[in-house]
């Protein structure tokens, strides 16, 4: 191996190695899929992004998707993405053939208590587990209940145009960022009406909603390391806790108290 490689390289080159899965599910606790590969890349088989503790992000060309640990993050085969976690993140990923699952659009998943102690036990065992016994019963199982798991909104659209591009990436990285719609819509030089028009055409969503929902996900990883759910509110571009505590609520479906609580449970 070529010393000279930072760490990640060394592990996309392993990874660009390995050009089929030795079981038709790969994920032991040692091996390749449970380290973060920022830089973009694609393989033959389907990836589950899923950390038992920290919070997982995934980049591809259309999206922005973000699990915490009771979501994970499906990517079908073929698709472009790059991995980034949270500090002391622990990954549990798999890497899944082709042919065990239908999906065919990145998304994530619900990660319900079963299917997170059916990824831990898989995690545990040998990279060549025995297809014909009770390895490969647990293996059956675990693949029926990824194909029940209910998808999650824990995702940002990417537009198409170019100029909303580079707002849409700003926002995300300035999760604190206040200016209004017709700020933007001056700096590019349009009308409000067409700026909003954009959006809706290229994410489905609403100026509004899209920065909102930015927000939330960079909420996540603050939450997730420990920080008062105030202070969180207020790095995120929220004035009040109280308009914070609801937004959160509608799309992780408890607010952040709660969530903190189930996190809490899930790490016992």
């Amino acid at each position: 191996m070529n010393t000279h490689l930072t760490p990640q390289q060394q592990l996309l080159s392993q990874l660009n190695a390995l050009t089929t899965l030795p079981r038709p599910v790969l994920g032991q606790v040692v091996s390749l899929p449970n380290h973060a590969i920022a830089t973009p890349h694609r393989h033959p088989w389907a990836q589950l992004s899923y950390a038992l503790k920290g919070v997982i992000t995934v980049n591809t060309p259309t999206g922005q998707f973000v699990a915490p640990p009771t979501r994970a993050i499906m990517i079908p085969p073929g698709i472009e993405h790059g991995v980034h976690c949270s500090p002391h993140t622990v990954i549990r990923s798999l890497y899944i053939a082709a042919d065990s699952l239908g999906q065919q659009h990145c998304q994530v998943l619900e990660i319900d208590p079963l299917l997170r102690e059916l990824i831990v036990a898989f995690s545990l065992l040998p990279v060549e587990y025995d297809e014909h016994g009770a390895e490969g019963r647990l293996v059956a199982v675990l693949l029926d209940r990824l194909a029940q798991a209910q998808p999650s909104d824990l995702m940002l659209p990417w537009p198409v145009d170019a100029r909303l591009t580079e707002l849409c990436r700003y926002l995300a990285d300035h999760a604190d960022c206040r200016q209004p719609l017709a700020h933007f819509s001056a700096q590019l030089g349009v009308s409000d009406k067409t700026l909003s028009r954009a959006f809706k055409r290229d994410t489905g969503m609403s100026f509004r909603q899209w920065r909102q929902r930015s927000r939330l996900l960079a909420a996540l990883p603050l939450l997730e390391s420990g920080e008062r759910i105030t202070d969180v509110a207020l790095a995120c571009g929220y004035d009040s806790l109280s308009a914070f505590i609801a937004a959160f609520k509608a799309l992780l479906g408890s607010p952040p108290g709660e969530y903190l609580k189930t996190k809490a449970e899930i790490r016992c």
